[in-house]
């Protein structure tokens, strides 16, 4: 089986100019990120989809591997299907399983990725997972660039939010506070088919792209993970990133 990932990554963050090329201990944070994911033994190869040519030459410079596309894209799913289809193209292949992991997480663990893939290696109906992890305090849970979700007893999501979800504020304060882990594969063919799909208005609403596969009618099989990450949103993020990073189980493996 081809199961591929791809790391979307552009210099145009409205939150963070520059964000993938921001220094932490001495690397720039899409160098981690590619690192990192390139360390799973789940996949068949890494790229960086991108469409900065500072970002393009860093990661071939360091001997990776990254496809330029579109400045027009808009979501991360739009720019990993552009460069999805250019590999399969390029390198005459036929990927069955693509990863898409952020460009903002550089505390990415492989196994990640592992734990990610195998429910749909089990189960061939599973089209989409998500990683999903403990919120540690009520101040992430609040904090508006958590993406929360909400499970059923089957483990597929009912809804996504930036908002603190379920809510507290009817009493009960023991809530489940967990967290979207952006480490989301998809296969091939379902990849394709979400992005022809139209925005929906709740999926517009949250700024959450999964929205869209729920108010559909279909699944998203999220799959939890104990690793801790940290997304990076802000300066803020950054720093505490570098902080986490010093103290990181992989980082003197790579650096």
């Amino acid at each position: 089986m081809n199961i591929i990932s791809i790391i979307p990554a552009r210099m145009g963050s409205s939150r963070f100019p520059g964000k993938p090329m921001a220094d932490i201990l001495g690397m720039p944070m899409i160098g981690h990120v590619y690192k990192r994911v390139k360390m799973s033994k789940t996949l068949s190869e890494v790229y960086v989809a991108t469409c900065d040519k500072e970002i393009y030459d860093y990661i071939e410079s360091i001997g990776g591997k990254a496809v330029m596309t579109s400045d027009c894209h808009e979501r991360c799913s739009d720019r990993c299907a552009e460069a999805m289809l250019k590999i399969e193209k390029q390198e005459n292949i036929k990927v069955d399983i693509m990863v898409m992991v952020q460009g903002d997480e550089p505390l990415t663990f492989p196994q990640m990725i592992d734990e990610a893939v195998q429910p749909m290696l089990n189960d061939k109906t599973i089209k989409i997972t998500n990683l999903v992890a403990d919120l540690a305090t009520v101040k992430e849970f609040e904090d508006p660039n958590e993406v929360k979700v909400v499970m059923d007893k089957f483990s597929n999501a009912i809804y996504f939010s930036r908002e603190a979800i379920p809510s507290r504020k009817k009493g009960v304060l023991d809530v489940p506070m967990k967290k979207q882990v952006c480490v989301i594969p998809f296969t091939r063919d379902f990849l394709l088919e979400y992005n022809e799909m139209e925005p929906r208005p709740l999926e517009i609403i949250e700024s959450v792209d999964m929205m869209r596969i729920i108010e559909n009618g279909m699944k998203v099989k999220m799959v939890p993970t104990i690793y801790k990450t940290k997304a990076v949103d802000t300066k803020d993020d950054l720093d505490r990133v570098c902080e986490m990073m010093k103290k990181d189980i992989l980082y003197e493996s790579y650096k």
